[in-house]
């Protein structure tokens, strides 16, 4: 299978992407993904997909900022694999772009969630040298 690896810049690329994105979450409905998508993209918010014949089959949005505690980082945000492209190394594509693309814009490292019950993500991220540093907590507003 051949695999390209695009970088989405502009919303009427990342708006096709929705489907795929709600296999990891099912709540996003296309207003509010469009929205959500107005608001992060001047924030230096952006997506990368793998392509095979036309048809986006992963996806990834990922962010490049800075914290104190970790100087330059690149976040990744909602990496989802098509469920009928699992386990055909798509995924490690996807994920070696976006530690390339870190390496080229500086950063020290990449960081991401994982939901606490998606253990799949759990061995992948171990599996390519992510180690789990501590917590995120939320509290609805």
């Amino acid at each position: 299978m051949n695999i390209v690896i695009r970088k989405l810049v502009l919303l009427e690329e990342m708006l096709p992407n929705l489907e795929l994105i709600r296999q990891l979450s099912p709540q996003l409905e296309a207003a509010g993904y469009r929205a959500m998508l107005a608001d992060m993209i001047p924030h230096n918010y952006f997506q990368v997909g793998a392509y095979a014949d036309g048809e986006c089959i992963a996806v990834s949005g990922y962010w490049i900022a800075t914290k104190l505690y970790s100087g330059k980082y690149l976040e990744i945000d909602n990496f989802v694999v098509d469920k009928a492209f699992c386990g055909k190394a798509v995924g490690k594509q996807l994920l070696d772009w976006m530690l390339q693309e870190a390496r080229d814009n500086n950063c020290n490292m990449a960081m991401l969630d994982a939901y606490v019950e998606n253990f799949k993500a759990h061995h992948f991220y171990y599996r390519e040298g992510f180690i789990a540093r501590g917590f995120h907590y939320l509290k609805q507003l």
